[in-house]
């Protein structure tokens, strides 16, 4: 689990792509389309759908920017049509990367993402190389300030959650990915302030990465999430504090 959310975290440290308003509204669109696409244009009933508008809002992503995105993935609108895609692959250190994309090229995107990997000490692997080490499931974070953790797991269990963990200044609460919005919302009913819910790849276990593979393997995360047609990067290490800050 450390991989998932401590890669969040170096985010923030590290100022990363997605700060930048056009390429998180690039990654936010597309998640809408698909979503849209694959479950229709009703949120009520396309609970993919329903958590992407939610994180768009979140974003201030604008209403018409969402209206239309759903139109598009319903085919109400003409626009261009994504696949999603997953690659498997070890980044420096041993790490093991699980790739999400969105792509209207998929010769294109695997080709951008191998390049990516060989300059940065990586290497992409075959299917289920490396899928057998992560679970799927959802997962989202809630701000640790003011929240009582006993009341927060209670909560978080009664509502269908799996697991509620403290990571620094946030609890990252996990769910099947079913589960995923039904948990959020019964959170949100009770006034918790709940963030960045998704769908994720979250490691059975975790690699320790030190010495010069720290930051070759931010280098290559950040170049992986560079790609407007990588959605998210799911990875399998630990890393200290003043690694991430140093790198």
């Amino acid at each position: 689990m450390a991989g998932h959310s401590k890669w969040k975290q170096i985010k923030h440290y590290k100022a990363a792509t997605d700060a930048k308003r056009g390429a998180l509204f690039t990654r936010l669109i597309r998640e809408i389309t698909m979503a849209a696409k694959l479950g229709g244009g009703d949120p009520a009933g396309n609970p993919r759908l329903r958590t992407a508008i939610d994180n768009a809002k979140a974003s201030s992503m604008p209403k018409d920017n969402i209206e239309r995105a759903i139109k598009k993935g319903t085919g109400e609108l003409e626009g261009v049509e994504y696949v999603e895609a997953l690659y498997e692959a070890y980044g420096p250190g041993g790490v093991a990367l699980m790739i999400q994309a969105v792509t209207d090229n998929p010769t294109r995107t695997v080709a951008d993402v191998r390049h990516k990997l060989s300059r940065n000490n990586g290497n992409l692997g075959t299917t289920n190389s490396v899928a057998f080490m992560f679970d799927r499931k959802g997962q989202m974070t809630v701000p640790a300030e003011g929240v009582t953790e006993d009341a927060l797991i209670e909560a978080a269990l009664e509502a269908g959650a799996d697991d509620v963990v403290r990571e620094d200044e946030f609890y990252t609460v996990t769910t099947e990915p079913a589960a995923l919005h039904a948990v959020k919302e019964a959170l949100e009913a009770q006034k918790y302030t709940v963030q960045d819910a998704e769908l994720a790849w979250v490691p059975k276990n975790t690699v320790k990465v030190e010495g010069d593979a720290a930051p070759q393997l931010l280098k290559l995360l950040e170049a992986l999430e560079e790609l407007d047609d990588v959605q998210k990067v799911d990875a399998n290490f630990e890393m200290d504090e003043s690694a991430m800050a140093g790198a």
